[in-house]
């Protein structure tokens, strides 16, 4: 063991990973305080933290963060109608930030200098994190293991992690590991590597896990009422049952429940990375794909054409910098603001249908509304009779 060094704060997940690393920080001399974000994942929390503890951490902090990450991240990207390169709805860009927040709170709390964190040297996690981090602390020192030669060299793959693992009495996995890595939120899941490097490979059915094959969905469909204000969705109605959802945490669970039902919000896409690779991922986006096709058509509705051209720019460099790692920057706070403030008019209530793997806009309503059914019917009109008077004149 290395002489004591410092107190560091580690975004732990329970997984073989980071149960590794928190072990090898304290080889190093470290002083480990874990912290687990209950973000909406599968996870047994007690668990994990008994595992932790037993590890060597001296503290656990587990804090359940899913109100703060859907009112807080989520919100603004429905706001924004964000989507990174046209399909990927940001559920693992979005959950990052959340989650850098608290450990910096954490480590304020505990005189901590340093972070840690288990994501790799090729992904756009170790860019998230560490932004996030240096933008809220820029005191703060992180610790990236995957990126440092005493580490990676030590754990050149699977075989001596595993190994490691054993003989310090961390529990390895009983069971086979999928052929893939997954992240897991409430927003989203998200599938890539192994089997799914090459990117002929087609997604094998047993892969998907937060939302049914629309093959076998319902062959009824759930109608929904989605009422927003100032372009947050505040009220779900099923008008199949007449349950309704209010409060935005038990809304966006409620929208995950049915669009899962009906096998609704999967992409398979291969998309650019921050660090200039391109690599394949599936996603499983349930309650953000209904609310991203509802919030478009209520926009659309309610805003001004040019402002909303405007706005449409706006929201594709709000995706891009999300996806990048640049929540707590300067530009995208900037952005953030203006894309909120072209939402003071989007109000008004869509009607749409689940069914299938699809999300169909049955109608929309708003007390904002730009559309003059009036002007439209006497245009009409009159168009119509112009073209009657020249036929005579003739």
């Amino acid at each position: 063991m290395a002489e004591p060094r410092d107190t560091v704060v580690l975004a732990y997940s329970g997984g073989l990973d980071t149960s590794c690393i928190l072990v090898w920080l304290k080889e190093q001399g470290y002083t480990v305080i874990a912290f687990l974000a209950n973000i909406g994942q599968t996870e047994d929390f007690d668990a994990a933290q008994k595992k932790a503890l037993a590890l060597g951490a001296k503290k656990v902090y587990i804090q359940d963060v899913c109100r703060e990450f859907v009112e807080d991240f989520i919100w603004p990207a429905v706001h924004a109608n964000a989507l990174y390169e046209d399909r990927y709805m940001l559920g693992s860009a979005l959950a990052r930030p959340c989650i850098a927040r608290h450990l910096v709170l954490i480590a304020q709390e505990e005189g901590a200098r340093y972070i840690a964190h288990g994501a790799t040297g090729k992904g756009n996690d170790q860019v998230r994190f560490e932004l996030g981090c240096y933008a809220l602390c820029p005191s703060i020192k992180v610790i990236a293991p995957w990126r440092m030669p005493e580490f990676y060299q030590r754990f050149p793959g699977r075989r001596e992690l595993m190994e490691y693992a054993q003989k310090h009495g961390i529990p390895v996995p009983v069971t086979p590991k999928a052929p893939w890595s997954m992240d897991e939120n409430l927003m989203h899941i998200s599938y890539e590597a192994g089997i799914l490097e090459n990117p002929k490979n087609r997604a094998p059915l047993d892969l998907y896990t937060k939302t049914c094959n629309p093959t076998t969905s319902p062959d009824v469909p759930d109608e929904l009422e989605i009422e927003f204000e100032k372009g947050v969705p505040v009220k779900v109605t099923n008008t199949r049952n007449g349950v309704t959802h209010r409060s935005a945490l038990e809304l966006f669970v409620y929208l995950n429940d049915i669009a899962s039902k009906h096998g609704v919000g999967r992409v398979d896409i291969v998309e650019n990375r921050f660090v200039g690779m391109k690599s394949r991922g599936i996603y499983e986006t349930p309650a953000g794909t209904i609310l991203y096709h509802a919030h478009l058509d209520i926009e659309a509705f309610t805003m001004d054409r040019e402002v909303r051209k405007i706005k449409q720019g706006l929201s594709l460099k709000f995706s891009e910098l999300v996806y990048n790692g640049f929540w707590y920057s300067p530009e995208c706070e900037f952005l953030k603001h203006c894309i909120a403030r072209s939402q003071q008019a989007v109000a008004g209530t869509v009607h749409v249908s689940v069914f299938k793997g699809q999300v169909y806009i049955l109608g929309r309503e708003s007390p904002h509304s730009l559309y003059n059914e009036e002007l439209v019917r006497l245009k009409e009109y009159h168009r119509l009779q112009s073209k009657v008077s020249t036929k005579q004149d003739e």
